[in-house]
């Protein structure tokens, strides 16, 4: 299995292979995920101050805050394995 890297903005990398999910931070329970991986030291702000658009749950329990569209980050993973699938 090779390392696949997703850029989340401003420079910032996760590996796609330990992604959950990426999706909006606007409702209720999102926001208390937030809180509780903030609480139990598991939240990574990769947003440099800008707004949360999108937040990515990780297996190992880490959630990633970032400052680009669910979709953007969604279609950055999609793009990423069809260029894997041409060389292939």
């Amino acid at each position: 299995m090779s390392l696949r890297l997703i850029n989340i903005g401003f420079g910032n990398v996760v590996s796609a292979n330990r992604v959950v999910s990426i999706i909006s931070p606007e409702s209720a329970p999102i926001k208390r995920i937030i809180t509780v991986a903030r609480d139990n030291d598991k939240l990574v702000d990769a947003t440099y101050g800008r707004r949360t658009r999108g937040v990515i749950i990780m297996d190992s329990d880490h959630v990633v805050l970032s400052a680009v569209q669910p979709e953007t980050v969604g279609q950055r993973v999609i793009s990423h394995e069809e260029m894997i699938d041409d060389s292939n």
